[in-house]
């Protein structure tokens, strides 16, 4: 690793590195015609303003078309009593979201990178694995998504528009040419415009605010199916690709590598990441209070309570429009459209971070998003024609339990290298900030672990089948549970290495760093901005 430094500072500002991890004295990209957002060196709170706009592509991973699915269930069957999933949801989120931004701040490396670090081949594959089906199982509900949105918008079949699905690939090439910053704008755009469509739904729909206050506020998991549903809108919240997708997107910028510039721009990040957040929470607590006040309401058909008993996204067009009108339906055809194509583009972007992470691998985007989109169409496309919208929308909240099922494998690592001084340095996570992420950590485990082998039980005791088949599959099923349970025990027991990459320079004695005592890339991450967002002329490769 070769170290050049910046002129007029005796800091080490940018780290070269080649996939064979030689020596080199080469900066990593030629960076005349990057698109990198540089912070100014100053105190000021306009500073914010450079720092805006990873938190919006982290967001829309909250209001996609899988989190839609799972709100209408909610609200559906449920009314307004598991809002307070929601928030406690909202809330674990912004603390893991703003320690994957930390990570990738202050050690120049994001998630995946640092994963490759720190555990052996075969434990690294295993990890690239797992994330790489939990970014197919949230691409499927944005296949599906984008379907039913066409379907309500232009009634076109659901099975063709999850064909057409994959033209968006096309859409999302075209944006990339324009910059960061105004791929960001335009995120931030369709976020407010889905916030809209739903505030505007809430007008339609007048929800009993006291009720919707107490769901909020009140926890409770009463009825049939309703500890289900709870994992698929926990699951559809804090998504494990996410965790890769935030702590690599802060490394679009340029910030100043002093104590007071990281210390600012994890403060910024976090507040960025508040507000965000907040937006997509608003939407997700509309969504359910609309569901919940339309199929309560006292003046419904037959026809539609019966679609209330199993929603869909596809149903809800429908209810909407006999219970509150036509605009109704086409407001919330709009907010989904926008949202799955938005998700396509975060959805790619997580992907290439961990392909490039954890196998030192880069594909040409449109590439990796076909690879990914054609892995979500086949299961998307197969239950559309064989099952119809409800096949389709059951494969929505399938998909956002494996989420929830597959997140261990994604916040321990996070958790365990943000609590690491030797990685984080005078960064690393307070006392209390590490008791509470693991607590959260353990809950959505437990939960997990819990709905997994109450269901898998109720599966064996209710089925028709033989009674050898049954002890055949229970044995299978166990040892599965069994090799996740050995998975994360191994992921939190296991010591980090006592190697660090802290680019920080938090102490008089770290700023006399060698070259060689340096392990890792720092910031700036010009990499990171051109395999985003490839420029109209492609920079220059170096061997």
């Amino acid at each position: 690793m070769a170290v050049t430094g910046s002129s007029g500072s005796g800091q080490p500002q940018f780290i070269s590195s080649s996939g064979n991890q030689s020596l080199s004295n080469s900066p990593l990209i030629d960076t005349t015609n990057t698109d990198q957002i540089i912070v100014p060196d100053r105190t000021s709170w306009k500073n914010l303003f450079a720092y805006m706009g990873p938190g919006f592509l982290v967001s829309i991973a909250y209001i996609d078309p899988g989190n839609f699915e799972t709100d209408l269930q909610s609200g559906a069957q449920f009314k307004y009593e598991l809002l307070w999933i929601i928030l406690v949801a909202s809330c674990a989120a912004l603390v893991i979201q703003s320690m994957a931004a930390n990570l990738g701040v202050v050690t120049g490396k994001h998630l995946a990178e640092h994963c490759r670090a720190e555990y052996s081949r075969v434990s690294n594959f295993i990890l690239w694995f797992i994330a790489e089906i939990a970014i197919v199982a949230c691409d499927i509900p944005e296949v599906i998504g984008t379907a039913f949105a066409l379907n309500m918008l232009f009634n076109i079949p659901v099975w063709i528009g999850v064909l057409l699905t994959g033209l968006s690939t096309l859409m999302l090439l075209a944006l990339q040419q324009y910059g960061v910053r105004k791929l960001e704008f335009l995120i931030a755009f369709l976020v407010f415009t889905i916030a809209a469509c739903f505030w505007a739904e809430l007008g339609y729909a007048k929800p009993d605010a006291k009720e919707v206050v107490k769901g909020l506020f009140v926890p409770q998991l009463k009825g049939n199916g309703a500890t289900g549903l709870a994992i698929s809108l926990l699951g559809a919240m804090v998504m494990p690709h996410n965790l890769f997708l935030h702590s690599a997107l802060v490394l679009s910028r340029k910030i100043p590598r002093s104590v007071r510039g990281i210390k600012e721009a994890c403060r910024f990040y976090m507040i960025e990441s508040a507000f965000a957040l907040m937006v997509a929470f608003l939407i997700n607590v509309s969504v359910i209070s609309v569901s919940g006040a339309v199929c309560n309401s006292s003046n419904l058909n037959e026809e539609d309570q019966m679609n209330c008993r199993d929603l869909d996204l596809n149903k809800a067009s429908f209810l909407l429009k006999n219970v509150l009108g036509k605009w109704s339906s086409k407001l919330f055809g709009i907010a989904l459209l926008a949202s799955g194509q938005s998700s396509t583009i975060t959805g790619t972007y997580a992907g290439q971070y961990v392909m490039q992470g954890f196998l030192d691998l880069r594909l040409t985007p449109w590439i990796r998003n076909m690879l990914t989109r054609c892995l979500a169409i086949v299961p998307s496309l197969t239950v559309a024609v064989i099952g119809g919208s409800a096949g389709a929308g059951k494969l929505i909240i399938i998909a956002s339990m494996i989420l929830s099922f597959e997140l261990p494998f994604a916040l321990v690592p996070l958790l365990k290298f943000t609590s690491s001084k030797t990685k984080m340095g005078a960064h690393v996570n307070s006392s209390m900030i590490s008791a509470i992420t693991w607590i959260i950590g353990s809950l959505i485990m437990i939960i997990n672990i819990y709905y997994l082998i109450t269901g898998f039980i109720k599966l064996l005791l209710h089925s028709d089948i033989e009674i050898v088949a049954k002890v055949f599959l229970g044995m299978l099923g166990f040892s599965g549970m069994a090799v996740y349970l050995a998975g994360i025990a191994y992921l939190v027991l296991r010591k980090n290495k006592e190697g660090t990459h802290l680019l920080a320079l938090t102490a008089p004695e770290n700023q006399q760093m060698t070259n060689e005592q340096v392990n890792g890339s720092s910031l700036p991450r010009e990499d990171i901005v051109n395999m985003q967002l490839p420029q109209r002329s492609s920079p220059e490769e170096l061997d």
